[in-house]
């Protein structure tokens, strides 16, 4: 699933690229993603694009008064055409699920893989028409987003901090990925409840947060589409390397499996050489 430093690249490219050329056409493939129907789709055509953004995991282009807004799920992707196909765009079951033309011929495809289809995309008047963006909590990446903001966010909560942080309404922008990321930058387990924190703690994992997030996005910086993915398999340090060895401790690195994810994390750093169970059965391997 693309995450903020996906998405923020993602804004920054279509910001280049889009911007001042208006739309031609919007051509829905996939009924199930158009999750609005006032304005309509077709509103946006002719409207001169002002500038795209990102609101967490949401990018939103913003022409005329109105914004395209779209969510990539977990299997959504942006495909980019300096020429953009001329094959009519069909409802099926391919992957496409909108096709953008600009004035100049360019454009891009929302595109999503598998059979569980969750890509949205929305055209409102405002971002914050749009339930998933009205939710955010606040940008971890955000300049004014201090230490005290971060206590206060995690203040007396009871929760478990990988959930918190995944959680949207807590903190914009982080999913699984990024989660295993600072979790094992600041030497958590990911099964520490918040309000158990030590101010020591609490400080350490801000800083692991803001440091990932603000390696990630460099790493991300001025990559086309294409080259996304890629870029962030290769920075990850535990995420998704399950078996491998920490390149911090020379431990072995594990996940936990879910129902419909995984997360992984490194003993040596962040439980004290413990394996973490299955979380369904809620215990320590002994």
């Amino acid at each position: 699933m693309p995450e903020l430093p996906e998405v923020q690249a993602l804004a920054v490219f279509l910001d280049e690229r889009a911007t001042g050329h208006a739309f031609a056409s919007l051509r829905v493939a996939a009924i199930s993603a158009l999750k609005t129907f006032d304005p309509p789709l077709s509103a946006l055509e002719g409207a001169r694009i002002d500038g795209a953004r990102r609101h967490g995991k949401f990018v939103d282009l913003e022409a005329a008064g109105l914004h395209l807004v779209f969510h990539l799920a977990r299997a959504g992707w942006l495909r980019w055409y300096d020429e953009l196909p001329s094959t009519p765009v069909k409802p099926g079951r391919s992957p496409l699920a909108l096709r953008v033309r600009l004035d100049d011929g360019s454009g891009f495809d929302l595109t999503e893989a598998g059979t569980k289809k969750s890509l949205a995309v929305y055209v409102v008047r405002s971002p914050s028409d749009v339930p998933g963006i009205a939710r955010l909590g606040p940008d971890p990446t955000a300049a004014d987003f201090t230490l005290d903001d971060f206590a206060g966010v995690l203040a007396g909560r009871r929760t478990q901090i990988k959930g918190l942080l995944r959680d949207q309404s807590v903190f914009a922008g982080i999913g699984n990925a990024y989660s295993d990321e600072i979790l094992h930058a600041a030497k958590l387990s990911p099964y520490l409840l918040a309000a158990k924190l030590s101010p020591e703690q609490l400080e350490g994992l801000y800083r692991a947060m803001r440091d990932t997030l603000a390696e990630a996005v460099a790493v991300a910086s001025g990559r086309p589409p294409a080259e996304l993915k890629d870029a962030k398999r290769r920075a990850m340090r535990v995420h998704g390397r399950t078996g491998e060895t920490c390149e911090v401790c020379g431990d072995t690195i594990r996940q936990v499996i879910f129902a419909d994810s995984t997360f992984q994390y490194c003993p040596g750093c962040q439980t004290g050489g413990k394996p973490l169970a299955d979380r369904v059965l809620s215990r320590l391997v002994k």
